[in-house]
């Protein structure tokens, strides 16, 4: 006798305080996003230096998070978001009094060691989904990541409106939503590790090592998946990371203009991983969901490259560079600000629609990949494994994440501003090719 499925339907009230909890940790987030690259260059960092900057987190993430992830196995989800939490909340903290470079970079180290949120809060999802809606969570996940981008840009454009841009003022903002994702982490969320089948097959596990992610590299089944995973966020990362930077130096946007992208990619990301990646998993499948984010991705890239150099109608040079140098305590001299700016010569529209245009294609590829890689990863795995193999696919994610910042600032200064979004573009459309035959 055969047995139907118990449910097909999403158990939303059971994945409630991980989505919540995931949105308010992104809100901290995405608040810092848009300004950190702005951040270095008024300390006098060129593009390669502030791809560095960039690197630091997801370099400390690399070695952290996936530690934390068969910790979480171990001994239970929550305990190690709260640890997580703890550290980037320090790091914020210590972000709002930077005033030098290294400053910025030690505020990196130590939220990017303790930076196992996402992979954590994936696993809680996956122990809480079934194998028919772990995409949907997975995806609902990411959704949450959309609406962090949406609300944490507002938040930023609105602290530096109000204080003459500020940058503390923002890493103080980031802080409090760091400090209440930990009380609410704390308070409300309820371990998710007890209703996993066999937990002390689990406990036996070592915790991470190097060894293991030979050992997922070593199954067919997850191998390109995270062979993937690594290369498309090769692309993806240096692209999120770099951006704020690319709009200044092309357009002459500064950080709230920035975040008005933000917010509309945000916007359209919320609606993709929200409402849309659900009804395509079911219907088209996780490998459909491949090759569409893969493809979108690719075209979105060298379309954002091939924006013409037109500054958007309101810049101003002589404000943009006011707003770089700051106010107050922490004003710097304008000569210590090395990021060259366009000319005021040529203003118009052309340049800000193409790249709104570019932004959609790159930001469906972007929604769309990720939380299929990990929904057909999970579905590889032992229930037992699943957030240590979450964790070596954050490890791939990370170390992608540490070197795309710098390959596209060494490419952003030696060869110019859209140089590297091009050559991620092309890498994309090598994986492009490969995926219908290498994804099953």
């Amino acid at each position: 006798m055969t047995h139907e499925p118990v449910t097909e339907k999403l158990d939303f009230k059971r994945i409630l305080p991980v989505l919540v909890i995931v949105l308010v940790d992104l809100l901290g987030l995405s608040i810092i996003i848009p300004l950190l690259p702005l951040y270095a260059a008024r300390f006098g960092a060129s593009p390669l230096v502030i791809g560095i900057l960039q690197a630091t987190y997801p370099m400390m993430q690399f070695i952290g998070a996936p530690i934390l992830g068969r910790l979480s196995d171990r001994f239970g989800r929550k305990p190690v978001l709260i640890v997580s939490q703890i550290g980037t909340f320090a790091g914020f903290i210590l972000l709002g009094f930077a005033d030098t470079l290294w400053l910025l970079f030690l505020s990196r180290i130590i939220d990017g060691l303790s930076g196992a949120n996402i992979s954590t809060a994936q696993a809680a999802i996956a122990d809480s989904t079934t194998e028919r809606t772990r995409t949907q969570g997975l995806g609902l996940v990411g959704a949450a990541f959309g609406v962090g981008f949406i609300l944490g840009p507002i938040v930023a454009f609105i602290v530096l409106a109000s204080t003459g841009q500020n940058y503390q003022a923002v890493a103080w903002a980031a802080a409090f939503f760091s400090l209440v994702s930990i009380l609410m982490t704390t308070f409300w969320f309820k371990e998710t590790i007890s209703e996993v089948e066999d937990p002390t097959a689990s406990r036996k596990r070592r915790p991470f090592s190097f060894g293991a992610m030979r050992q997922a590299l070593g199954r067919p089944a997850i191998s390109f998946l995270l062979i993937l995973m690594f290369f498309y966020q090769i692309a993806f990362g240096g692209y999120e990371q770099l951006f704020s930077l690319f709009t200044l130096t092309r357009l002459g946007m500064d950080a709230r203009d920035t975040s008005g992208l933000f917010v509309l990619a945000g916007l359209f990301i919320v609606v993709v991983q929200g409402g849309l990646i659900g009804r395509w998993s079911k219907k088209k499948g996780d490998r459909w969901l491949v090759i569409l984010g893969v493809s979108a991705l690719s075209i979105g890239l060298i379309l954002t490259a091939l924006t013409p150099a037109i500054p958007i109608p309101w810049y101003e040079k002589a404000r943009v560079m006011e707003g770089l140098a700051g106010e107050g305590t922490f004003r710097v001299s304008i000569q210590s600000i090395h990021i060259s700016l366009p000319d005021e010569a040529v203003r118009g529209w052309t340049g800000i629609i193409w790249l709104l245009i570019a932004s959609f294609p790159a930001a469906l590829g972007g929604g769309v990949l990720q939380p299929a890689v990990n929904s057909l990863i999970t579905k590889s795995s032992d229930k037992s494994e699943v957030g240590g193999m979450l964790g070596v696919s954050s490890a791939f994610y990370s170390a992608a994440n540490a070197i795309a910042p710098l390959f596209y600032g060494s490419l952003f200064q030696w060869f110019g501003a859209p140089v590297p979004f091009f050559v991620g573009g092309l890498i994309l459309a090598v994986l492009w090719v490969l995926a219908p035959r290498m994804t099953k």
